[in-house]
């Protein structure tokens, strides 16, 4: 951040008064500028034994495999936002909604809140943030093609609650690539 978005004075970075992190800061108007993680929501729309996973048509990671998942907008719920995006990036649509995972990545500052789901119907296509979306079994899986390391670790987790049977919640912190 360069400038203050009340006044448009340039903005430094300091320790506000009765802070105990470095914020911008306007010295014109002294408005405190707070900077907050960004919140992607996102799903794992099964169907049978296979799962929805998009081909990114879109930078970053232009290219690799995703699950569906995005930005939450203001005024959305969790589960608006994970349906949303699902309809963006493969025109699927999702029912039976349960959260499943939720992971921190500060070294970005995210938080990701994944659910597991099942697809209402067959009728998927990319959007267009998507190149292409396909169904698939846990051995057609392409791991070396994955797009963050967050929906790798979301997807082992889940192939191996799904050969226990049981899908607990998953809070963890997630490292970078």
């Amino acid at each position: 951040m360069k400038y203050c978005s009340n006044c448009g004075a340039r903005v430094t970075s300091r320790i506000p008064s009765g802070d105990d992190r470095p914020r911008f800061v306007c010295d014109a108007c002294q408005s405190i500028h707070y900077e907050n993680p960004k919140i992607v929501v996102g799903s794992i729309p099964e169907r049978g034994d296979r799962i929805l996973l998009c081909r990114r048509a879109i930078k970053p990671r232009l290219g690799k495999w995703t699950l569906p998942a995005g930005y939450l907008e203001n005024g959305e719920s969790l589960v608006e936002a994970a349906k949303r995006e699902a309809y963006e990036e493969a025109r699927a649509r999702l029912t039976d909604l349960t959260p499943y995972a939720l992971f921190n990545l500060t070294f970005v500052n995210q938080v990701y809140v994944i659910f597991r789901c099942r697809l209402v119907d067959h009728d998927y296509r990319p959007g267009a943030e998507s190149s292409e979306v396909r169904l698939l079994a846990e051995h057609e899986i392409p791991w070396d093609q994955m797009a963050f390391s967050s929906i790798r670790e979301t997807l082992k987790r889940y192939f191996r609650d799904r050969k226990k049977g049981a899908f607990p919640l998953h809070m963890a912190d997630i490292a970078p690539d």
